[in-house]
């Protein structure tokens, strides 16, 4: 699709005693990518900054100030309130209805579906079809599937701060491709030792990401202004406690951030500056989500119930509650019967939790008011990324819903 580019392999870039090359891949479509305009009608971040971005009247930063309850742009307003469940190994999609809980649509999309993101301009929904490397969107006004789009291995996608670029996980490759964030098509690829390169989060200024590595425990940080690597960080510097790094968010001052590690039962705490290793908070066994409460006072953590992909049904599953800035936590809610909760969301209103059953076949909504689990809704097999739609926000960031 779109332009075709070329490799400029070789170039090498040592970083913390490790290798990571570097190759890049720039489309010649002799044209300029136009950025996005946020669903407040500006564009963010053109410069580096946290000033005026993510800082209130008296520039204090909080990153989620304005993802507070029910704060919704007008084009999130008018989508129709839906949850969707992308089922990897049905490769379809359940389309639930919030209000009753129930199912009321499941459509075909490509082979593995694995999340469903929110564009940057919140218009339209992706759904990431891994196996067939193809990505279909989704009419958040109707909930109905549209067209679909060859995109090579996406298991993820993140968009940067500016709107100026998708950034696509091609896990399978070890790769970021850059891709034009209008259109898709692909402007340039970072191919790094990063093996399992995952989930992302950015810092308050916008001029970073820090990538997780699931299957060689590191961290990868990369600089948005020359899409480079810059660091390399093992989250087991010994190797005698393998880590599998999952998600990873920020504390709403934007000093901490938090990586779920599903061998190690918790969640690391990095400085994003420094890019350096701080703390450990643990929670549960098979540590994978990390979602931040409406008012950002609480980081809601998914406990997968397994330490390994070759899980089983009715997992020792949890949902950890930690205060990301005591760096504590202050409540576990369990499922009854055990479960497998994996990725999803908060509510617009802020008063659930929607998250999938990954090895369960199923989803979970549990009030947050009172961490009970209310409810257990039937799915397709295998369901992953699953997106509450819509929430507040000026843009998304990617993944199910990383708002700002």
């Amino acid at each position: 699709m779109g332009c075709r580019g070329f490799i400029d392999a070789g170039r090498a870039v040592r970083l913390a005693s490790r290798m990571i090359v570097l190759s890049l891949a720039i489309a010649a479509c002799g044209r300029e990518h136009r950025r996005a305009v946020a669903a407040d009608g500006r564009e963010h971040y053109s410069a580096y900054s946290a000033g005026g971005e993510v800082t209130d009247a008296f520039g204090r930063v909080n990153i989620y100030g304005r993802t507070g309850a029910n704060e919704l742009s007008p084009i999130a307003a008018r989508a129709r309130p839906l949850v969707y469940v992308p089922n990897s190994l049905s490769g379809t999609v359940s389309v639930i209805d919030p209000k009753t809980y129930q199912v009321i649509n499941t459509f075909k999309t490509g082979r593995v579906p694995q999340h469903v993101v929110p564009s940057y301009d919140l218009t339209r929904l992706w759904v990431l079809n891994n196996g067939s490397s193809t990505v279909t969107a989704i009419d958040p006004l109707t909930g109905t599937a549209g067209e679909s789009i060859k995109v090579d291995d996406p298991y993820n996608m993140y968009y940067t701060p500016d709107g100026q670029y998708a950034i696509v996980v091609a896990e399978k490759q070890e790769r970021l491709d850059f891709r034009d964030v209008n259109t898709l098509d692909l402007v340039q690829s970072v191919q790094a030792d990063c093996r399992g390169i995952d989930h992302m989060e950015f810092t308050a200024d916008g001029q970073f990401m820090i990538a997780t590595c699931e299957f060689n425990g590191h961290l990868l940080k990369v600089d948005l202004a020359t899409r480079r690597p810059v660091g390399d960080l093992a989250l087991d510097s010994t190797g005698l406690n393998p880590a599998m790094p999952q998600d990873i968010r920020s504390s709403p001052d934007g000093r901490t951030f938090f990586v779920a590690d599903m061998k190690r039962d918790g969640v690391h705490l990095i400085d994003p500056v420094s890019f350096r290793r701080i703390g450990f908070i643990h929670t549960g066994p098979g540590t994978h989500g990390l979602y931040p409460s409406r008012d950002g006072r609480y980081l809601y953590v998914t406990n997968r119930g397994w330490n390994t992909l070759k899980a089983g049904r009715n997992g020792p599953g949890s949902v950890s509650v930690i205060d990301p800035m005591a760096r504590t936590v202050v409540a576990t809610w369990a499922i009854p019967g055990g479960g497998s909760p994996d990725m999803g969301n908060v509510t617009a209103d802020g008063n659930e939790l929607w998250v999938s059953g990954r090895y369960d076949d199923e989803v979970y909504v549990f009030d947050t008011r009172t961490g009970v689990l209310t409810h257990k809704i039937p799915v397709g097999r295998q369901p992953h990324g699953l997106c509450v739609w819509p929430q507040p926000g000026r843009y998304s960031l990617g993944h199910t819903g990383n708002m700002r």
